[in-house]
């Protein structure tokens, strides 16, 4: 229900509101310690009304940042491959799902995030709590649960617009929280 909720309020974005967030969003995301200290950063290319990431992404990038970007596969886990700059994604259509932006490259494998330093995960809402409700289609959770498996403790970070930090989300057993949340207003601290 809440999922449907937020998916219908994004839908209502135009791109000129998608595009007025980006800066913002990026400006605040660059003022964390967690992103000014990182060497390797684990992203991905925003879709459609989601909070936009490209200028975050060419910002960390000429910081001399290693930015990885995922590739979905068929099972809805990811993959990783280093981000090279706009020119260097492609479009993929995964099935009847919405178009990708992935990077073309060579794949570095599932295990590429635990080298992260920082994961900036997609989500629709985030609580005070730090619990993160995602699309649903469970890759997010894979990626922690590889951390998990792999001893990484990387700064876990959500992007969402500022009416999407909310007072509960549902939880499941499995959901790990995160460690802060970035909108275009500012940076709250969660764990």
């Amino acid at each position: 229900m809440l999922r449907r909720e937020l998916l219908l309020m994004r839908s209502g974005l135009t791109p000129d509101d998608v595009r007025e967030t980006t800066g913002a969003l990026a400006g605040r995301a660059l003022g964390l310690p967690e992103l000014a200290h990182a060497r390797t950063v684990a992203a991905y290319v925003s879709v459609g009304s989601e909070p936009g990431t490209l200028a975050l992404l060419d910002a960390l990038r000429a910081r001399g940042v290693r930015v990885l970007l995922p590739v979905l596969l068929p099972d809805n886990d990811l993959d990783w491959g280093v981000y090279e700059g706009e020119a260097s994604l492609a479009r993929v259509r995964h099935g009847g799902r919405m178009e990708l932006l992935e990077p073309a490259g060579e794949r570095l494998g599932p295990n590429a995030v635990t080298t992260a330093d920082v994961v900036l995960l997609p989500g629709l809402a985030v609580d005070a709590r730090g619990m993160r409700l995602g699309r649903g289609g469970g890759s997010y959770d894979r990626v922690l649960a590889r951390l998990d498996r792999a001893g990484a403790d990387p700064a876990l970070v959500v992007l969402l617009y500022d009416t999407e930090v909310v007072d509960r989300v549902p939880e499941e057993e499995h959901d790990r929280p995160v460690h802060a949340v970035v909108t275009p207003s500012g940076v709250r601290r969660l764990t």
